[in-house]
């Protein structure tokens, strides 16, 4: 698009500075906390992935849109991010499976974005003073007045986003057109009988969903304000939190559900936001990272094991919180030592502060499915013997 045709846009950030470059996608203004990802590949998950809800979102790699966008590499029905932020623009994308252009896409969707500024010097600004509000207009482009918006806004702490993007009602997850990129699809087929399990929605990814189906669950999807006796009646062989948007510590139903659902001794398996809310259910505290960890290759491990993983998070739970007599560190970020897992001693209870399924990411840690499949099919056993 040559610049005579494009249409200015602003971005202020709560402390005042200020950006001018271009609008891409939807015109008008977003506000919300802005972070960085520093993945190279998969701008449409991280766009669609309900745990962004509430933010605008840096693209630190330079060009955005080449690949377009299409249906399979959806995680959610549309954008859930505030406002995208970009050097680089494609508006006429190359790639077999592309259906539509990104910008169209946005726009389509009603999410501004802003491209044509400095994401390095951006990003680093994020990573020195920590993330912060911030918004991106085409209609406001007087810098105070826009600034006097961003400061209006609540912060991310003590913000519960998860009725934004949970689900109305229970379902059961079927995805008929598995995507051809799928590389574990026959798994199921040799593990005999399915395993219930109920998703605890907070936001979920549909590339999670589709992992538990692949290595033989029958996934239930209910609403994050589920009661536990009502996810009881289904008769689960486990349970899973999911991933989601906010502060965990403010999601005090799904923290209540969790801590109930402990006394049942079914296996649990959190990822991202459950692993956060399974931590505080367990009598643990969160805290807020200075600005998360969102990209496709953070170390994650402990003990001479390590995985290259995909995270998308805030907050983290706070080492000193946790009740050592009955929980355990299972994986540290191995670039900074925060808790990226935790399993209970006793109890088939464990989480991840990172995302297995990937989608965007590697596939080191996809055995953690195979982990929890294989929890549930033990403690089913034990059962059917009496144990």
């Amino acid at each position: 698009m040559p610049l005579t045709d494009a249409i200015p846009a602003l971005l202020v950030l709560a402390d005042g500075t200020t950006y001018r470059g271009w609008s891409f996608g939807a015109t008008g203004t977003a506000i919300g906390e802005v972070v960085f990802n520093t993945g190279m590949t998969g701008y449409q998950e991280v766009l669609t992935d309900p745990s962004y809800s509430g933010q605008i979102v840096i693209f630190t790699y330079p060009e955005l849109g080449n690949t377009g966008v299409n249906s399979e590499d959806e995680e959610s029905d549309r954008p859930q991010v505030r406002g995208a932020i970009a050097r680089n623009i494609c508006h006429r994308p190359s790639n077999w499976r592309s259906t539509q252009s990104l910008p169209d896409y946005l726009k389509q969707n009603q999410v501004p974005g802003i491209y044509g500024i400095d994401t390095r010097a951006l990003t680093r600004k994020i990573r020195m003073f920590g993330a912060m509000n911030g918004g991106i207009s085409t209609a406001i482009l007087d810098e105070a007045e826009l600034l006097e918006q961003v400061l209006a806004a609540p912060k991310m702490a003590g913000l519960n986003l998860v009725s934004e993007v949970t689900t109305p009602t229970a379902y059961e997850w079927s995805d008929p057109t598995i995507p051809a990129w799928e590389f574990n699809s026959e798994a199921a087929e040799n593990l005999g009988e399915p395993f219930t399990v109920v998703a605890l929605d907070f936001g979920v990814k549909r590339n999670i969903l589709r992992r538990l189906v692949s290595y033989g669950c029958r996934v239930i999807v209910v609403p994050a304000d589920t009661p536990p006796e009502e996810i009881l009646k289904y008769n689960p062989d486990g349970v899973f939190l999911s991933n989601g948007p906010g502060d965990p510590a403010a999601v005090t139903e799904g923290i209540a559900t969790a801590k109930a659902l402990l006394l049942s001794q079914k296996p649990i398996f959190g990822i991202c936001m459950g692993h956060q809310i399974l931590g505080h259910a367990l009598g643990a505290e969160t805290y807020k990272l200075k600005f998360g960890h969102r990209g496709l290759n953070q170390p994650a491990g402990l003990q001479q094991r390590v995985e290259i993983t995909s995270q998308n998070h805030s907050f983290a739970i706070d080492p000193d919180s946790l009740p050592t007599a009955v929980v355990e560190i299972s994986h540290l970020n191995l670039n900074d030592r925060t808790i990226a897992g935790v399993r209970h001693k006793s109890l088939p209870v464990f989480s991840v502060q990172y995302h297995p399924e990937a989608s965007p990411g590697p596939h080191d840690a996809d055995y953690l499915f195979e982990q929890f499949v294989q929890t549930m099919r033990t403690v089913r056993q034990a059962v059917g013997s009496g144990e």
